[in-house]
């Protein structure tokens, strides 16, 4: 972060100079090869057209003009123009200084600017526990609401309970079929219903607090099944997105819409904007004006609603909300839907206010043996079973380890292993670490220096350099992160942190050292152990001292 506004500011003096201005496409970034130096920049290329001069005779007038910049120990030309800078030692010894005086805001940016953003994230129907696949999008979404707001914007997480329609009938006659059968009434089985034991278990607690309930009106008994089964559940999903870290701030009724007008209100706004219509006894959104093959139903002509007329009305009253982006963290079968619910969010006038994010299958294995799952069936492993089994930081670390739409393969033997081929013990372990060497400095009578510029030029060896321009980098993921919505590039980042520190501690004898170069060392230490917890945390786990 420091590298690049400061070689930005530097450029942009030099292009003052020449009278020319910052080029729009101008990139600055690492090169690919660290052998081309820290830093790389294409702005004399994208200058040629401007200044009417090949873009190495540009490239030559930047150098010299950038030849006297003290920070800046080398600049190389290469190929059709590229700038390859080399910063001096002292500029990277400064990230020392820059990590310890932000502490634990260090990577908090104003980017966002305060931006109104909301993250809805599991959403599950509370007809089951959840499983596994719920699991990778409870970790990515508050993982995206930690990060966008490190980054500035004002974020709200939001789980929407899916608490009408069919689903809830199917789970309330489920629930009413298990309590016959408890009571011994021999009745058949239901064609479609969840068949789990939680389901025989709710159906328990529900004739304890009715026992009349075989004698109620076939209608009665199904509301009282469908009721408590819904709110039984769902205080199962809260407490285990509780101890799987999980926030969310507001919990939104599907029914409620409906209670609540919202729907009625939202269908009075596409009629108004030409993107509603009534015809044959039922209400149409005109979805072929935006590119669909064929205009969709929203209210039959029973006067019934489809599951995407509650999705628009949703979406509509999140926007009145004054969120000014929508972040929806769906599966990744629901992949042909995001066209329509895009479409429909600009015919509330809110083109590119949706950003859906796809989630892909995770393939539960053990001793790479594939687990089945499946709720209807009643056969799966409940995140609350992985969550006892792995724990939480090992779960979501292993969630948040590759992007959200690629398949993951979580095998639940090679997470519990602690060795360096686990991804979440290498980096918890880089932080243990240094909490380890601390101790030992500690009882042979060393510390950590304090910041200074004699401690600082302590910092000398390549292996120094490499750890400081890594700690430099840190506010640049968070950024990119935070803009690409993606945390797994924190968990990237950190992977190749915790690397490089193991690297270090192998090849740099920090106690064995000189009195004053291990306390520099330990100075060091100090910044990594508090970046690998910073960025740790945007993941939501833990670091911890001893392992």
């Amino acid at each position: 972060m420091r590298a690049k506004i400061h070689l930005e500011s530097a450029l942009k003096k030099a292009l003052d100079t020449f009278g020319w201005a910052w080029p729009e496409k101008a990139v600055i970034e690492p090169p690919k090869d660290k052998q081309f130096g820290d830093m790389s920049a294409n702005v004399a290329m994208m200058l040629a057209k401007e200044a009417r001069k090949a873009p190495r005779a540009i490239a030559e007038d930047i150098k010299e003009a950038l030849s006297a910049d003290p920070l800046i120990e080398k600049i190389d030309i290469a190929g059709p123009g590229f700038l390859n800078f080399t910063f001096a030692p002292s500029f990277w010894q400064e990230t020392v200084s820059a990590v310890r005086d932000a502490g634990e805001d260090y990577g908090k940016s104003t980017m966002g600017n305060g931006t109104r953003v909301q993250v809805e994230y599991v959403s599950a129907n509370p007809t089951g526990p959840l499983h596994i696949g719920h699991g990778r999008g409870a970790a990515l979404g508050d993982s995206l609401v930690r990060i966008l707001e490190k980054a500035g914007y004002d974020v709200e997480a939001e789980y929407y309970i899916n608490d009408a329609g069919r689903q809830m009938l199917i789970l309330g006659g489920s629930i009413l079929y298990r309590a016959r059968l408890e009571k011994g009434v021999d009745v058949p089985e239901p064609e479609d219903f969840y068949k789990g034991d939680y389901i025989a278990d709710i159906a328990r607690e529900v004739l304890k607090l009715h026992p009349d309930l075989l004698d109620k009106p076939e209608d009665e008994a199904l509301e009282i099944c469908k009721v408590y089964g819904k709110d039984d559940i769902l205080d199962g999903i809260k407490e285990d997105l509780a101890a799987f870290g999980v926030r969310h701030d507001v919990w939104f009724s599907e029914k409620s819409l409906v209670t609540d007008g919202k729907v009625d209100e939202t269908f009075a706004d596409l009629t108004a904007s030409g993107m509603g219509y009534a015809a044959d006894g039922a209400f149409w959104f005109k979805s072929t004006e935006l590119g669909d093959d064929k205009d969709r139903v929203l209210r039959k002509s029973n006067g019934d609603t489809t599951y995407f007329a509650s999705d628009i009305a949703y979406h509509d009253n999140k926007f009145k909300r004054g969120f000014d982006l929508v972040v929806d963290i769906w599966g990744a079968d629901h992949h042909g839907y995001v066209p329509r619910m895009m479409a429909a969010c600009e015919a509330l006038g809110k083109p590119g206010g949706l950003h859906v994010i796809l989630v892909n299958l995770v393939n539960l294995l053990r001793d790479g043996q594939p687990i089945a799952m499946s709720t209807r069936a009643g056969q799966f492993e409940t995140l609350k079973d992985v969550v006892d089994e792995v724990g939480s930081d090992a779960a979501r670390f292993m969630f948040l380890s590759r992007k959200s739409d690629s398949k993951l393969d979580f095998d639940l033997e090679l997470v519990k292993q602690k060795s360096m081929d686990n991804p979440v013990y290498y980096v918890q372990y880089a932080h243990a670490r240094i909490c380890s060497l601390n101790k030992k400095a500690a009882e042979a009578g060393k510390s950590a220096a304090p910041v200074s510029p004699e401690s600082l030029a302590l910092l000398d060896t390549e292996w120094d350099m490499e750890i400081l321009r890594l700690l430099d980098q840190y506010p640049d993921f968070v950024e990119a992160a935070a803009r690409a919505q993606s945390p797994h590039m924190i968990s990237m980042y950190l992977q190749e942190l915790a690397s490089t520190l193991h690297r270090y501690y192998t090849n740099c004898h920090v106690l064995s050292a000189g009195d004053d170069v291990a306390a520099a060392r330990l100075m060091l230490l100090d910044c990594v152990a508090g970046v690998v917890k910073n960025g740790l945390g945007l993941l939501g786990v833990n670091a911890p001292e001893s392992m």
